[in-house]
């Protein structure tokens, strides 16, 4: 494909050949006029080249325009509809000044097999190691949720790193990624049960949100893909793509995707354009295809109802659907600023009916059966009138997982942990946000 430039377009005119910002995402159809909104945002996004599959005419009316002959000339001259970004609002948008990049094959990085455990973030080795020491010494479940939870605030620490790094030196240590994100796979496939208890308060979420939304969404990508049987590398292959599909976002001013007010239309426009400046920031720093894809289509949809090229099924990545409904489910149960956060069974009810099906049954299913009807962590009432927690799944039937039952113990001491059933162990609702918070600061309250 040829490239133009954007400045040597102009609204209105029709061109014969259809108009690309990739080598899929179709910006304008053959013959039809390039609407005035088309060009606006072009220049909002300040993108200033798109491709062509051959060398085409423009016509304006019956006029025909060889765009070869437009190129000699220089730039034309704008109509006054189509203005140029101030350098204000230039200071907003900040990331969409990337090229979008023909997609083909990159160069090969470091494979994660190469990328040995010598080369884990610092941070994260240590609280492995800790974690290890102690393992031993640990009696019950509490504790080992304790210490879960410092090994998961080590990843948490070791995106934000990365995350700075980039924002401040535009550079990636490839082998620290991967040889860290396949220590996480093993440490989400340890210690599964322990992991998805762990929910980031409103406070940590709204003051780092990229992070925690990366990190969450791989935990469950993670957790899906075990499911899957997906084997181990490309697994950690998963995880990067998912720990670094919001890397776009660094791009975008944070005025935009932490607002709690509704977005214009100019505004949303700009946020749409961040799957593309990831993709073109993971490509320059030669990631490999499939992790691209990944990050490229995670706001795709099974109906073609997503972006950023609107892509049907088959043609969406196999990482892209994963990470799609890691993310969904993600997305539903977190709380933000401008919304409460829903129940993980209420995200689980949403993520089935799959409405218009805009999720790969294949992947809801395996997040039903890694997460079971009523997620891991959920605080549930018992038909016989105890409070339980469900703290694991059960691989025959995700409709009854096993509970911990609160506040009851085993004659030796030990959590009560029962396997629930439809008949005399059975759910019989899911607590609602009041309750669960108050049996939270109940049981904090016992020790």
């Amino acid at each position: 494909m040829e490239s133009l430039k954007v400045a040597e377009l102009q609204a209105d005119n029709k061109y014969a050949a259809d108009m690309m910002l990739d080598s899929q995402f179709l910006l304008n159809p053959a013959h039809c006029p390039l609407a005035q909104e088309t060009m606006r945002a072009l220049l909002d996004w300040n993108f200033d080249q798109v491709f062509i599959s051959e060398r085409i005419i423009a016509t304006v009316s019956d006029e025909k325009v060889d765009i070869e002959a437009i190129k000699k000339k220089g730039p034309v001259e704008e109509k006054p509809v189509v203005k140029k970004i101030t350098e204000e609002q230039r200071k907003v948008i900040s990331a969409s000044t990337e090229e979008v990049a023909v997609i083909d094959e990159p160069a090969k990085v470091d494979t994660p097999e190469k990328a040995s455990a010598e080369f884990v973030y610092p941070g994260v080795k240590e609280a492995l190691a800790a974690a290890e020491a102690k393992k031993d010494s640990i009696n019950n479940d509490k504790e080992r949720l304790e210490l879960v939870q410092e090994v998961y605030n080590s990843y948490i620490n070791f995106l934000n790193a990365l995350y700075t790094r980039y924002a401040t030196h535009k550079e990636f240590n490839t082998k620290e990624i991967y040889a860290t994100v396949r220590s996480l796979c093993s440490f989400v496939e340890k210690h599964r049960r322990f992991v998805l208890r762990i929910t980031p308060s409103a406070q940590d979420r709204n003051r780092n949100f990229l992070v925690y939304h990366g990190i969450r969404s791989t935990v469950l990508a993670v957790t899906i893909g075990l499911q899957l049987k997906i084997e181990k590398e490309k697994l950690t292959e998963l995880g990067v793509a998912c720990l670094l599909h919001e890397i776009g976002m660094l791009r975008i001013s944070p005025q935009l995707y932490m607002n709690n007010k509704p977005l214009t239309v100019a505004e949303r426009t700009q946020i749409l354009t961040h799957p593309i400046i990831s993709y073109n920031i993971l490509k320059e720093a030669s990631f490999p295809l499939p992790i691209l894809l990944g990050v490229l289509d995670h706001h795709e949809r099974e109906n073609g109802t997503g972006y950023p090229r609107h892509i049907k099924a088959s043609a969406v990545s196999f990482y892209g659907k994963i990470i799609t409904v890691a993310c969904s489910f993600e997305a539903i149960t977190a709380p933000r600023e401008f919304k409460e956060a829903r129940s993980p069974y209420e995200a689980m009810i949403e993520m089935l009916k799959n409405e218009n099906h805009q999720y790969d049954d294949t992947v809801v299913k395996a997040l039903l059966y890694s997460l079971s009807l009523f997620p891991i962590g959920a605080f549930v009432y018992l038909a016989n009138g105890r409070i339980a927690q469900v703290v694991d799944v059960n691989p025959s039937d995700p409709r009854n997982p096993v509970v911990q039952i609160l506040g009851q113990s085993n004659p030796d001491g030990t959590p009560m942990i029962l396997q629930t059933n439809g008949t005399d162990i059975k759910i019989s609702r899911v607590m609602d946000k009041k309750e669960a918070t108050d049996v939270v600061a109940a049981l904090k309250k016992l020790g």
